[in-house]
């Protein structure tokens, strides 16, 4: 038994879950967002929330009840709050900005990278070497700070490049003669 899936979803207030077959489609104040449940798993809608359920005692279903469960949780928290996701720029001269929707990095190229985030998150930059990721959908949002993270991953040697906040980079120790 999952327990995660066993857990029914709350709905907290002003966020409405509407079922089409297979398809939860989730509207909140941050959003809409939708998601389409493998066939293995089965949702209803009650009065405790969204209730998700096996339909048989197969290992795939028995697999995907707790991760289909988890999905369904992360589009409510989504449109209802919102997910945010924090990255720090590491080196000498590396600094970000935005230059209208587009986020400039300066990360020791020849050239700045230009990245243009996907409709649906929202970039800041408080500080020259810090970047806040916010939206409703968290698989995105991840997705989005991976691509960013990948223009210039951390280095083991000085730690210089673009980090999760909070992430801890590895050293290694240099040259000895």
């Amino acid at each position: 038994m999952s327990r995660i899936g066993k857990l029914p979803v709350e709905i907290p207030a002003g966020v409405t879950v509407t079922q089409t077959g297979q398809t939860l489609a989730v509207k909140g104040p941050k959003g809409e967002l939708s998601i389409t449940l493998v066939d293995a798993v089965k949702a209803s809608i009650g009065e405790d929330g969204v209730s998700l359920k096996p339909k048989d005692d197969s290992k795939r279903s028995r697999a995907m009840w707790g991760m289909q469960r988890s999905l369904v949780a992360n589009l409510v928290e989504g449109v209802s709050k919102g997910f945010e996701r924090n990255l720090e720029l590491e080196g000498v001269g590396y600094r970000a900005q935005m230059q209208g929707n587009d986020l400039k990095l300066s990360l020791g190229f020849s050239h700045d990278v230009i990245y243009t985030p996907p409709k649906g998150v929202k970039i800041v930059t408080p500080k020259p070497t810090e970047i806040v990721l916010s939206g409703p959908d968290k698989q995105q949002l991840g997705q989005v700070a991976a691509d960013i993270r990948r223009f210039r991953s951390p280095e083991p040697y000085k730690g210089k490049g673009v980090r999760y906040a909070g992430e801890y980079i590895r050293r290694k120790e240099g040259k000895k003669k």
